[in-house]
C-alpha cells in the first residue's frame, strides 16, 4: 500500500473497468455467459465482504470506459481479485487498479 500524502487519510483500491481496444467476437449466448459470470463473480465478492461497491459507468463521452469496482482490501490483493473476473479473464473487459486516497470517514461502505 501506498503511503497517504498527507495525515488523516484513509484509502481504498478502486479497480476501473475498460474495454479493450480489440475484444474478442463472441457469440450471443457466449457474451451472456459471460456476463453472467461477472456479475454473479462481483456478488460473490460482496457477499464475502471484500466488494464494497461495484456498478457501470452511463452518460459520458468514453465508451470504453465501463464501469467501477471498489474493494475493501490492499492493492495487490484487488489486482489478484480483478484478474479472476471472468469477463476479464475472457478479454471483455480490462482491468486497472488504482489507489485512491481521501479524508478519513469521508466514505462509508456498508
Amino acid at each position: 500500500m501506498s503511503t497517504p500524502p498527507r495525515p488523516g487519510m484513509e484509502s481504498l483500491a478502486l479497480v476501473l473497468l475498460r474495454r479493450p481496444a480489440h475484444p474478442p467476437a463472441l457469440p450471443d449466448d457466449e457474451q451472456d455467459r459471460v456476463q453472467q459470470a461477472h456479475l454473479d463473480f462481483l456478488d460473490a465478492l460482496r457477499k464475502e465482504g471484500v466488494m464494497g461497491a461495484a456498478g457501470p459507468f452511463r452518460d459520458h463521452d468514453d465508451e470504453k470506459l465501463r464501469g467501477l469496482c471498489v474493494y475493501r482490501t490492499g492493492l495487490e490483493e484487488a489486482r489478484r481479485h480483478a484478474a479472476d473476473d471472468p469477463a476479464v479473464q475472457a478479454g471483455i473487459l480490462e482491468a486497472e487498479v488504482i489507489t485512491w486516497w481521501f479524508r478519513a470517514g469521508e466514505i462509508r461502505l456498508r
